[in-house]
């Protein structure tokens, strides 16, 4: 029984555990019976990798564009899962009407922000329950892959100049006023690893979470992306006091878009790479789950169509494509898909 219970699909081993896995989806694969088919099969969870986004909700002020969000509700309601929004608030996925609206000031951005949330979250509020509302908040510190210039924390993005920091708590508080039930969360990266920088970051967001919920704002988890690099350390003990931190707060935390970049020093041996692979991924999530994680999400489930292998600044340098997630391009499951089983049932 234990060894068939190890080949069932994740989504049944984590719910069994009283956990959840899922993955991050793509509309202009669904007609892709094997893409399908591995999502189905494996995912509890969704996460539109760019439906959910600005510049594919609203393309243009006067109109909104919910048909590639709505494909993949409606996949899930077909397949017994559940969607994640992302994102509401970022400084990428913007459209150039946006960017050039937010410059005319506060009153304009803020009249533009609760617009986008009246339409989008009242059409999306019976197929989602759980949005990051903010994306990417915390400005990246001398030493990190892509350091921003300035002394602030947060990142000096077109609605940090429109609206100050204030920016954050407007979107949190409105999306509260919208829907009272709905899962606010606030999402962010480079702070996993066991490095000055991650360090940094880690304490830049944990006193902007202090602040928000000092003053009253309403916040109910943190999204950790946990695009996770080999060629930078990774400490649990470190980074389970920061969770620690966090749940101490009263807030959840989910892994929001975990893969794995594989450091261009790993042998050329498939099995040593994925075993290197595999055994960050397990120590990673084995620490997340012992601080409270109960969610797990994939940033896509599948090498052949990861940003991993497509985008040139995380992809290798050797030219070597990454093998980062739990399925290879054959859709053959990897050791990390066997470290996620482990760590999650």
């Amino acid at each position: 029984m234990a060894a068939q219970a190890s080949l069932a699909p994740l989504r049944q081993q984590a719910r069994a555990a009283g956990r959840a896995f899922g993955a991050a989806i793509r509309t202009d694969l669904l007609s892709d019976a094997d893409y399908t088919r591995l999502f189905s099969t494996e995912a509890e969870i969704l996460v539109p990798e760019w439906e959910g986004k600005w510049d594919t909700l609203q393309p243009t002020e006067a109109g909104f564009d919910l048909a590639p969000l709505r494909a993949i509700t409606g996949f899930a309601q077909a397949h017994q899962q559940r969607v994640r929004g992302h994102a509401l608030v970022w400084h990428n996925a913007m459209p150039p009407w946006l960017v050039a609206r937010l410059a005319e000031g506060a009153s304009t951005a803020r009249a533009l922000l609760e617009a986008h949330f009246n339409h989008v979250l009242p059409a999306t509020r019976a197929t989602i329950r759980d949005w990051d509302v903010v994306n990417e908040p915390i400005a990246n510190p001398p030493g990190a892959d892509n350091p921003q210039a300035g002394a602030n924390p947060l990142r000096e993005s077109p609605w940090f100049r429109a609206l100050g920091p204030d920016y954050i708590e407007i979107a949190l508080r409105w999306a509260r006023a919208l829907d009272p039930t709905l899962r606010l969360t606030i999402n962010d990266y480079g702070i996993e690893e066991a490095t000055p920088d991650a360090d940094i970051k880690r304490e830049r967001l944990l006193a902007l979470l202090r602040r928000l919920l000092d003053r009253g704002a309403p916040l109910d988890a943190l999204g950790i992306q946990a695009h996770l690099q080999l060629r930078r350390p990774f400490d649990p003990d470190r980074f389970g006091r920061f969770l620690s931190a966090v749940r101490d707060m009263g807030l959840a935390i989910l892994v929001t878009e975990l893969d794995v970049r594989e450091a261009d020093t790993l042998p050329p041996d498939l099995a040593a790479r994925d075993a290197a692979v595999a055994d960050r991924v397990r120590a990673f999530t084995t620490t997340a789950m012992q601080a409270g994680c109960r969610t797990i999400i994939t940033w896509g489930l599948t090498d052949k169509h990861s940003w991993l292998t497509q985008d040139a600044d995380v992809a290798r340098r050797d030219g070597v494509l990454t093998r980062g997630l739990p399925f290879d391009s054959e859709l053959q499951r990897k050791p990390m898909w066997h470290a996620l089983a482990a760590a999650m049932g």
